[in-house]
């Protein structure tokens, strides 16, 4: 007797129900005309790669950081309507936000 019957046994009114499929936000960032500003700045001596420009809603942006950051496996955060990624990684940065959809501008060094 499996789990499954054992639980029929037990609850014989119960009818089991499928499991609701969510959809990705993803897919529902809000795209914008000017580009997004990807620069590089030192902040007591460590690198910091920095984001800004983005037009839309707030939560977006902070999914979007939290993509980032889970890419490329580093820290950060978002202050000031900028996502602010520690490290050097413009070009891995740019290449995401390109492939998202996203215009990108390269500022600094």
């Amino acid at each position: 007797m499996d789990l499954q019957d054992q639980l029929k046994n037990l609850f014989p009114d119960h009818t089991p129900s499928e499991p609701e499929i969510q959809e990705d936000a993803e897919d529902t960032l809000w795209m914008q005309d000017d580009p997004l500003i990807c620069k590089y700045e030192k902040r007591k001596g460590k690198p910091i790669t920095i984001i800004e420009g983005y037009t839309g809603a707030d939560s977006d942006f902070k999914l979007l950081a939290k993509e980032i950051k889970k890419l490329l496996s580093v820290g950060g955060s978002f202050k000031n309507d900028q996502i602010i990624i520690q490290g050097d990684y413009r070009d891995k940065i740019m290449n995401f936000l390109k492939d998202k959809g996203f215009k990108v501008k390269r500022v600094g060094g």
